[in-house]
């Protein structure tokens, strides 16, 4: 049987294999698990019930979903506050702000509305190991906590949860907006009742666009995969920058002045240069995962910034952050995570510290993003293949060696095997496109002759 919990959560199609039956239950297997620790057995012992921070984005399945939470935690004795439509780092900001026990978010973030996850976070708002996502996923089938009369929890608003969360993201800034104008692309999600607020405090000019959710068009042609409106949005303007978000506010892209995208890579880049010129940037290192774009190696490398790479996902991105005391790291995707604020990629944070950096430097964000030169990068997907055989067969490795002879110092070379079918990825960085084909191509026919099944 797969695995239930996902690299981010549990997520499907909502009323599919993601149920209301199956929310209540990972609600109540979630506080068997998480309540044992020795601060909800301090509140036990007090008198009070353990707490959780419960919320969602505005897709439609998220009401009876979050209320199937709700009910699940409230039936094992937690008290629950209600956040309603906020972001998903907002919910892990608030579980530490809040000092609860746990808290979960609803949402399935870039996907399309019949969609929807649920994310569980743990005490100070990080993410759960993967150990403590399988033992919640082995109590399902065990006994849930059955508490009676005045032991069952309460559900309760949690009424200032925006007010708490704008007040910090307005907090972290290091220098204020005015005179920006910048497009918002809210994805038609849970940004769009905050990130206006804030952008607008902060002093810069505001634009929006993807700001009216009806529960069904979150992501749908808007946000940070679809780039296209937003660019469009920023040239009819004749605005500085645009910002655009997923559905559920975790990632950050960009759009510059002329129309250009300037992606995770880039962001990340010019936050590393301003947080190393300010004493920011602990240990002059960023966290990037091994899908980052070679350039900004580069340019880290040029400006005596250490990179420490780790698997794709941002989960363990936070890893090699938490475990170093690092301050900086995040994805090509726009998933930026600035622990001195976050436990989580935060795409409000990102953008407005990436405007901050335009209006502190008094530069346009096309000027930021020459500081880091994009290698084109060719990806090609090889199905039916035997993807367990990608680092051990030899010829691969040797048509690999070629490739990598030919490339130099000036492009790169990576095969991943996919986690859960028989793919394998082929990715080629060059200093220009044609190359980058031509050698992605040849690597993908090598794949196909050597682990063809």
């Amino acid at each position: 049987m797969p695995r239930l919990f996902g690299t981010d959560g549990v997520r499907g199609l909502a009323n599919g294999p993601l149920t209301a039956d199956l929310a209540l239950g990972l609600a109540q297997a979630a506080a068997a698990v998480l309540t044992r620790g020795r601060s909800a057995e301090a509140r036990r012992a007090s008198g009070k019930r353990p707490t959780a921070i419960v919320a969602r984005d505005p897709r439609v399945s998220g009401e009876f979903l979050s209320a199937a939470v709700a009910a699940g935690l409230a039936s094992s004795g937690i008290d629950v506050y209600d956040a309603g439509v906020i972001p998903t780092p907002a919910t892990a900001f608030l579980i530490a702000d809040f000092d609860a026990d746990f808290g979960v978010m609803v949402s399935a973030s870039h996907n399309p509305a019949p969609d929807n996850g649920i994310k569980i976070f743990a005490r100070g708002g990080t993410k759960l190991p993967d150990i403590v996502e399988d033992r919640i996923e082995e109590h399902l089938d065990l006994e849930k906590l059955t508490p009676t009369g005045a032991d069952v929890g309460r559900i309760r608003r949690f009424a200032d949860a925006e007010d708490r969360y704008v007040v910090h993201l307005l907090a972290s800034l290091p220098h204020r907006l005015d005179g920006i104008h910048v497009v918002l692309d809210c994805a038609h999600g849970a940004a769009a009742g905050i990130s206006p607020e804030v952008f607008t405090d902060a002093g810069a000019r505001v634009t929006v666009i993807g700001d009216a959710p009806d529960g069904m068009n979150i992501n749908d042609g808007v946000g940070s995969t679809h780039l296209d409106n937003l660019a469009k949005a920023v040239l009819e303007a004749g605005a500085d920058v645009g910002i655009a978000h997923d559905g559920d506010a975790d990632r950050c892209l960009a759009i510059d002045a002329d129309g250009n995208v300037v992606d995770g890579d880039q962001i990340m880049a010019i936050l590393a240069l301003g947080m190393k010129e300010r004493g920011k940037l602990r240990d002059d290192t960023l966290v990037a995962t091994v899908m980052s774009n070679l350039g900004l190696k580069l340019a880290m490398r040029d400006n005596g910034i250490k990179v420490v790479e780790t698997a794709v996902g941002d989960r363990y991105v936070l890893e090699a952050m938490n475990e170093n005391d690092y301050s900086l790291g995040g994805e090509q995707s726009g998933h930026v995570i600035m622990r001195e604020f976050a436990t989580t990629g935060d795409g409000i944070l990102t953008g407005l510290h990436l405007l901050s950096e335009m209006a502190r430097q008094g530069k346009s964000l096309a000027e930021l993003a020459r500081a880091m030169t994009v290698y084109p990068q060719v990806m090609i997907n090889v199905k039916g293949v035997n993807h367990h055989a990608v680092h051990t067969d030899e010829g691969l490795r040797a048509a690999v060696q070629t490739a990598e002879a030919a490339l130099g110092d000036s492009g790169r070379v990576l095969l991943r095997p996919s986690g859960t079918e028989p793919l394998v990825r082929v990715m080629v960085e060059a200093a220009d496109h044609p190359t980058a084909e031509r050698l992605a191509n040849e690597l993908a026919d090598v794949v196909r002759e050597r682990l063809s099944l």
